[in-house]
């Protein structure tokens, strides 16, 4: 299982949010520096990839992109997974033409997957990751701020037969809470498929970080524990045995 610490932007700053609420970002820059200075501390910690999401563009404020060429541009051994506003081909294929590795696709795979057929001819199968951000056992989309009709189980179904090979689930009521992930979402997930399964939302410990590695969840992203030192990432890897 990678462990992927999540590196959130706003402003051009690392932030965090509580449930995706844009009224609750909370700045970390004091403790961990500029979003490259903190992709580098988490690749020097033994980060298997970096989760990177432009929280502007989600929220349709402006983006970040300068600041994610720059951390493309200086974290070149290690995969970077993006999302948040990528709501054309076109924006996918910026992010993967500055050294992006993978994007993350929420509202643009529910309106168009055709978006997706197309990136994959054209970068690889495997450089799209589903997003299935849900709440109350619904697909959220738009910033989390559209819901679907669409289940976790129906959304999985789907795409994997459109040959999407990895799925990014989210718990958006567990965001941001350190209360736990969702276990029963996961496990649900990963035993109904053959895709790769990367957890989100809620992780609070390196005993829940145990339990994602349990279920055979293939990825987990922290974000609010490591920037508020519930644990090291390093530390986090010595006792999973990662």
């Amino acid at each position: 299982m990678q462990l992927i610490p999540a590196i959130d932007l706003m402003g051009g700053k690392i932030v965090r949010l509580t449930q995706g609420a844009a009224e609750t970002a909370k700045t970390y820059e004091a403790q961990f520096g500029t979003p490259l200075q903190a992709a580098q501390r988490w690749q020097s910690e033994g980060a298997g990839k970096l989760h990177i999401i432009d929280l502007d563009a989600a929220f349709s404020i402006g983006d970040n992109r300068a600041v994610i060429a720059e951390i493309a541009k200086n974290i070149t051994n290690l995969p970077l997974q993006v999302g948040g506003g990528i709501r054309s081909y076109e924006v996918a294929e910026s992010l993967l033409q500055v050294g992006v590795t993978q994007i993350i696709l929420g509202s643009l795979a529910f309106s168009d997957s055709s978006a997706i057929t197309k990136i994959q001819k054209t970068f690889g199968d495997d450089t799209v990751i589903v997003a299935l951000d849900n709440c109350n056992g619904h697909i959220m989309v738009d910033g989390w701020q559209t819901e679907t009709p669409m289940t976790v189980d129906e959304a999985l179904n789907k795409y994997t037969q459109l040959g999407v090979h990895t799925f990014l689930i989210t718990s958006i009521a567990q965001d941001g809470m350190l209360n736990g992930p969702d276990i029963q979402t996961l496990t649900d997930a990963v035993q109904s498929s053959n895709a790769n399964i990367i957890a989100a939302g809620g992780i609070c410990s390196i005993a829940d970080l145990a339990a994602l590695k349990a279920i055979n969840c293939k990825g987990a992203v922290i974000g609010k524990a490591l920037y508020e030192n519930r644990f090291t990432l390093r530390d986090a890897l010595i006792t999973i045995g990662l």
